[in-house]
């Protein structure tokens, strides 16, 4: 779905996966620096995101069951994140969710709402849980400090960045004017996002990435509760071994006039030990990037990204894991 916000003066289409909604507004630079220095001054949109609700009196027992993230006790409007697990525990989804009381509301990844809904469909057996896809009826955008002006009902999720407001759609055109803030783009957000270390899916994982290698362990899994489809993967790793690779975040060679794009190899003295997630220009950083490496890289080495010398800056500790201590009480040795 196209956003009303791409008809704004100045307005740039995103690339694909984000297309239909606006990079920048002609000011990246202002609309970035306007975002991080006052909650108030900028919103961004972030329509093109998926949104899903869940019903029902069994929602958080059941949601508790299935996801990472300890949600029997959730209290309403406390914002968490929460992730879907394959059985060999490789991340499928990563939610950023409420409960406001009546129901669960949680967004995703572009295009991922549908796979995911279907996916809890059939795990509802008899429980008392109404699951639903809902993101052609409301939008998500991230910023404008309270909320003032928008819808009675609307929704603010926290997240490292700032608020992210749930809204009926067709408010989505005049959102600007409903907050009395500039518009600006996914460039914006996506910089301070990066800046901040936080992983996005799709983007800064891969279809191997569990969640010990990108820092979700502790805001999106939580380790002390019941069984959920792939804990046996987070436990194995937590208790007995370590990821094989880590997120680590680059500062990138100023020198180098172009970002490296995602999938791009990293390299460490000429063989490839990771590839680049996602990267942008930080108004104060200058060119940034998260990138996923094998957990053997030396934490001070300088990489090589896409052909662009980067710094590294640790995200995810090569330690990670393995978190039992083994003591082995010897007996004496016996003499015949």
């Amino acid at each position: 779905m196209e956003s009303p916000l791409l008809h704004l003066p100045g307005a740039v289409s995103a690339d694909s996966p984000d297309q239909g909604i606006a990079a920048h507004y002609g000011e990246p630079s202002q609309e970035q620096r306007a975002l991080a220095e006052s909650p108030f001054a900028a919103v961004v949109d972030r329509s093109n995101r998926g949104v899903i609700r869940v019903a029902g009196p069994d929602r958080l027992r059941w949601l508790h069951s299935l996801l990472s993230q300890h949600l029997e006790g959730l209290q309403p409007h406390q914002t968490t994140e929460a992730l879907l697990l394959s059985p060999n525990g490789h991340v499928e989804h990563h939610l950023q969710l409420m409960d406001d009381g009546e129901a669960v509301w949680a967004h995703v990844e572009q295009g991922t709402a549908g796979p995911l809904v279907e996916f809890l469909d059939r795990m509802r057996f008899l429980l008392r849980v109404e699951v639903a896809d809902v993101t052609e009826s409301y939008a998500v955008v991230t910023g404008g400090g309270a909320g003032t002006g928008l819808p009675e009902g609307t929704l603010g999720l926290r997240d490292a960045v700032g608020t992210n407001w749930l809204l009926p759609r067709e408010r989505l055109a005049t959102v600007v004017d409903d907050l009395g803030a500039r518009p600006a783009g996914l460039w914006a957000y996506e910089a301070l996002r990066i800046a901040a270390h936080v992983p996005r899916l799709g983007f800064d994982t891969d279809h191997k990435t569990i969640a010990h290698e990108v820092g979700w362990i502790g805001g999106a899994v939580h380790l002390n509760k019941g069984c959920y489809r792939g804990q046996e993967t987070v436990a194995r790793v937590e208790n007995l071994g370590r990821p094989p690779r880590r997120l680590v975040f680059l500062h990138l060679d100023g020198s180098v006039d172009r970002l490296p794009a995602h999938g791009e190899p990293v390299e460490l003295n000429g063989r490839q030990v990771g590839f680049v997630g996602s990267a942008a220009r930080h108004y104060e950083l200058g060119p940034i990037a998260l990138a996923l490496v094998k957990r053997t890289v030396p934490v001070d080495a300088t990489l090589m990204a896409a052909g662009v010398p980067a710094a590294q800056e640790v995200v995810v500790s090569p330690d990670t894991g393995a978190n039992v201590q083994v003591n082995v009480r010897r007996l004496p040795r016996q003499h015949a």
